[in-house]
């Protein structure tokens, strides 16, 4: 199998040309990958022809190739997308007046195993490398016109797997996403969501660039969230705040607790107010999700009346948000990417 040139960094573009061609020829092959978006370097007229016809042999660009499209009554579109091994994961376009929002998996398959997530049912197949990351933004985005405002794009790493268990991938493909030579989207429109692995946490707040940071709670006592996420027999709530406290929070910039409400399980009034004791001594905004249900997970969606008075007592201490479904009718809204089939489009 031939390499890929997405994913690679303007250092390693030199590297993989090798001492026979001029050092500007990598930023030129940069520029094409990530500014302007080529799909085929056969494009890219300021090449000579015998290195683009060589770069299309031995090296190609690598994009990502759309196995099926699916399209929402409310403008969602989910894509199963097949990399070159054959496996396929996730990405999901939401639309909106102002912005665009892409939501990328980071692994095929999940390994944390929570209790109400669909993903979770299909185990884990393998990290992405950071080019098949980079690579889901640039198609979507290709597919849907987006290429020429980066600005206006968001980035969630809400998809298919763990972020920060593919962390080195996912911080090369921030930073090859954020640099304004290359994509370039503001590192304040990129976030990563994680069910908190605590090392990983301090390691990417090391990190010179890197993207907002999410974690999901969804509980508001201890064994509470042993019993829905399985991960937090290993990584404890205490040392997970402890840890969020400790996060070096840019001045822009507040942590996301995101809050998945089970009816009859973890959306009462006396858990909002846990919530609220949980995260009083940090900066951070709450955004709930009622449950999209999905076969297969043991757990009902709470009444929107529910939904309403448990913000209504986080939103009196800290910013909470409801967050809107977005695509149940296909499979595309938070949880339920596990490669369902649903009519398809185009």
């Amino acid at each position: 199998m031939s390499e890929s040139l997405l994913g690679m960094e303007l250092t390693e573009i030199r590297e993989a040309l090798g001492p026979g061609h001029p050092q500007f020829r990598a930023k030129q092959i940069y520029t094409a990958l990530y500014h302007q978006r080529v799909a085929d370097l056969a494009q890219v007229s300021t090449l000579p022809a015998a290195l683009r016809q060589d770069l299309g042999g031995a090296r190609r660009v690598g994009l990502p190739e759309i196995a099926q499209r699916y399209q929402s009554a409310d403008g969602t579109r989910r894509y199963l997308l097949r990399l070159e091994d054959g496996r396929t994961v996730e990405t999901v376009l939401m639309p909106e007046d102002q912005r665009d929002t892409v939501c990328i998996s980071s692994q095929v398959g999940c390994p944390v195993d929570c209790k109400f997530c669909m993903t979770a049912l299909m185990g884990l197949e393998r990290n992405l490398t950071a080019g098949e990351i980079v690579g889901q933004v640039l198609l979507v985005a290709r597919d849907n016109g987006l290429l020429e405002d980066s600005t206006r794009l968001n980035i969630v790493m809400m998809g298919q797997g763990e972020p920060l268990l593919n962390l080195a991938n996912v911080v090369k493909a921030t930073r090859l996403l954020t640099d304004a030579e290359g994509v370039g989207i503001p590192p304040r429109r990129i976030t990563v969501s994680t069910a908190g692995i605590i090392p990983k946490i301090e390691e990417l707040g090391r990190e010179p660039v890197r993207p907002r940071l999410s974690i999901s709670l969804n509980a508001s006592t201890e064994e509470m969230r042993q019993e829905l996420m399985p991960i937090t027999r290993k990584y404890h709530l205490q040392d997970l705040l402890a840890a969020c406290k400790a996060y070096p929070l840019r001045p822009w910039e507040k942590l996301t607790f995101e809050y998945v409400l089970l009816k009859g399980v973890n959306d009462t009034d006396a858990d909002a107010r846990r919530v609220v004791r949980l995260l009083a001594n940090l900066n951070a905004k709450v955004n709930l999700i009622a449950l999209n249900p999905g076969p297969g997970i043991p757990f009902e969606t709470p009444d929107p009346e529910r939904v309403a008075s448990f913000q209504a007592i986080v939103r009196r201490s800290m910013g909470c948000f409801i967050r809107k479904p977005r695509g149940l009718d296909i499979f595309a809204a938070c949880g339920q990417l596990k490669r369902n089939e649903a009519p398809p489009w185009g």
